[in-house]
């Protein structure tokens, strides 16, 4: 008993500060009931400042839509996949329909006809159309009959075989000199003969619009005859020698040919990888697999 009465026995100033301590509890409860701390003062917003609040969540939101949506790069529609036709927003109709086209070796040269092939809607093709790349050389060659179209060709005039023409015959062409006129010659040399009437835009360093102006006064009326090569008895050098093989192609030739031990047809080279389509007609008058 002596113990528990020990713990409950204050002196005088533990009394006092226990004393002072309720006091002051009891005082920052009075401040607390008799205090209003509310403020009377309200947050007056304008109608502008929401507005603009309004204006830029919604460009947040705008902007965090537009990451959302795969942003498109150039491309060329002739590879376009499953996937890739789907993002576009392409039926799997029309997917298939470039498939098909695209499985018998040919290709889409252009936006018409890539609406022509898939039956896409307009809508739809005036979205995606400004992102078509179709190669270089497509390009060029449209280029090259815009120009030859837009010359004025005069009808009195009796066009002569460029496969005949001489230097003299060749300058009585605007533009035409000496140097040019050569130089048209010695490329027709070496094709053998001028197949096509667009060759004619291959001659070096003939201006496109000069080279129309020859094709006012002559074309191709007889073909040449161009001695073909065997292509699985020729050599290396041989088919190098092609004005529209190089080095490159070469090497690939001769690297399917190993693998398919002989080339049973012309048509066969364009299953190679890398092989230049576009330039299969020119390269085939030359070639054959007897």
């Amino acid at each position: 008993m002596n113990i528990l009465k020990s713990h409950f026995r204050y002196h005088k100033s533990q009394r006092n500060g226990i004393f002072f301590l309720l006091l002051f509890i009891i005082f920052l409860q009075c401040i607390l009931f008799f205090t209003d701390f509310s403020s009377d003062e309200n947050t007056v917003v304008s109608q502008t400042e929401i507005l603009a609040f309004q204006m830029e969540m919604d460009s947040l939101k705008n902007v965090a839509e537009a990451k959302k949506i795969p942003k498109i790069y150039p491309f060329n529609p002739n590879f376009i996949t499953d996937f890739k036709g789907h993002q576009l927003g392409m039926s799997t109709n029309e997917i298939d329909k470039l498939h098909v086209f695209r499985a018998q070796g040919k290709f889409i040269n252009s936006t018409k006809q890539f609406q022509e092939i898939t039956g896409i809607n307009d809508s739809l093709l005036t979205s995606i159309s400004p992102y078509f790349k179709f190669p270089d050389w497509i390009t060029s060659q449209k280029n090259k009959e815009k120009n030859y179209s837009n010359n004025k060709v005069d009808k009195s005039i009796i066009k002569k075989d460029i496969n005949e023409a001489s230097s003299e015959d060749l300058r009585i062409v605007n533009g035409i000199g000496e140097k040019l006129a050569k130089r048209i010659i010695d490329y027709r040399t070496k094709l053998q003969g001028f197949s096509f009437n667009d060759q004619v835009f291959e001659v070096w360093a003939l201006d496109k619009e000069v080279a129309g102006k020859v094709l006012q006064y002559f074309e191709v009326t007889k073909p040449p005859t161009i001695q073909k090569i065997n292509v699985n008895t020729a050599t290396f050098k041989q088919v190098l020698a092609i004005i529209y093989v190089d080095y490159e192609l070469t090497k690939k030739i001769f690297n399917y040919k190993n693998q398919v031990a002989e080339i049973q047809s012309i048509e066969e080279l364009k299953k190679i990888d890398g092989f230049p389509l576009e330039k299969f007609n020119r390269i085939a008058l030359y070639l054959e697999a007897n």
